[in-house]
């Protein structure tokens, strides 16, 4: 399936306007340098990070230190206990499903430590030996809103260019099989798109050259919000109810990720005007779907979650895919299945309206 010229002309701009944002938090740090007449660079102090970050922020450093190492799975594992005691999984959970969750949520936390501790410890001081440290003049808040900007865009590149281009989008179906929402939605990919995640190498790049202070906070930051957003306990429902908090709803629904707001994405459908899986891709921010223009607020949610033509497939075919290959016949996974699994109702409207056929691409 080849590329509607219309998406490639819009991801051209798109990332140009991103090459932008990339560098805005080092031009503002270049403005603030150059109106201060300051240049720590020149007698670097040795945590100038944390000497320059607020105190409250050094208070809740052990807190944040702890939510890294242990705190973040606990969390996980809390949230999914709540959401199967109440129910919230519809009795959705059949084994296969189970084990694809569990897998996913297992297997890279035991694997991805050596992948990534190896490029760390390895590959970067043989790449770039004399570089380490070299950022560690950077004030917290400088440092902080770099590795937020360059992490969090970097991931909704790798996020939407597995929807829009056809050729990536099996390495991420996996995440959107489910019927279902729920804390292991968060973890649920194809090992080969977990190992492959790019951010994680920028930002292992930036604490090796002195950012990791920072790291620390955006990492943390990062997981509560995109563990909530993937949860189906509905915490935003409240800012949408009660007038007085609709102003807070305005702005945090455009800020970052939301339950509504990220399940919309997760929707089978986009018939009920609530569901949008061709767009919302915002990780932590939601701010990159609203300048680019891929994302829609409707503050509410889908009746249904997951993919139509979805054979739940073996969970050894859906993690690690292409290595195993699903036995289901017709399957996006299978041996000689389609790239991307086909719609027949979309395909009707394709042929009576060509433009639609971009539709096509983004199909969960």
């Amino acid at each position: 399936m080849s590329l509607d010229h219309s998406l490639a002309k819009k991801i051209t701009r798109d990332a140009l306007i991103s090459l932008c944002l990339y560098a805005l938090p080092v031009f503002a740090l270049i403005f603030y340098y150059a109106f201060t007449g300051e240049r720590p660079w020149e007698n670097p102090v040795k945590d100038y990070a944390q000497v320059s970050a607020p105190a409250f922020l050094k208070f809740l450093e052990p807190v944040f230190r702890n939510l890294k190492s242990w705190g973040l799975i606990a969390i996980a594992l809390g949230l999914g206990v709540l959401e199967f005691v109440a129910g919230l999984y519809d009795n959705k959970w059949t084994p296969t499903e189970r084990k694809i969750d569990i897998v996913c949520f297992l297997v890279p936390k035991l694997l991805l430590p050596s992948i990534t501790g190896f490029f760390s410890l390895k590959l970067l001081p043989l790449v770039l030996p004399d570089a380490a440290n070299t950022f560690s003049w950077v004030p917290f808040w400088g440092g902080f809103f770099v590795i937020a900007v360059a992490d969090d865009l970097t991931q909704y590149w790798y996020h939407r260019l597995h929807h829009q281009l056809p050729f990536l989008w099996r390495f991420h179906r996996t995440h959107h099989s489910a019927p279902y929402m729920g804390m292991a939605m968060n973890s649920r990919q194809n090992f080969i798109y977990t190992v492959f995640f790019s951010q994680i190498y920028l930002t292992a790049t930036l604490v090796y050259l002195g950012l990791g202070y920072q790291a620390l906070f955006v990492t943390v930051l990062k997981s509560l919000i995109t563990l909530s957003a993937h949860s189906s306990i509905p915490w935003d429902k409240p800012f949408y109810k009660y007038r007085i908090l609709h102003p807070v709803a305005w702005v945090l629904e455009r800020l970052i990720s939301t339950p509504a707001t990220h399940h919309a994405h997760h929707a089978d459908t986009a018939d009920d005007g609530v569901g949008y899986y061709k767009g919302n891709f915002g990780n932590m921010f939601f701010l990159w779907d609203v300048i680019f223009k891929t994302g829609i607020i409707t503050r509410q949610y889908p009746t249904s979650y997951g993919i139509k033509f979805y054979k739940e497939e073996e969970w050894y075919a859906q993690f690690l895919w292409p290595i195993f290959k699903s036995k289901k016949e017709g399957s996006e996974l299978s041996a000689n299945g389609p790239e991307v699994g086909d719609d027949p109702a979309l395909i009707d409207e394709t042929k009576l309206k060509p433009e639609l056929a971009t539709a096509k691409l983004t199909t969960a």
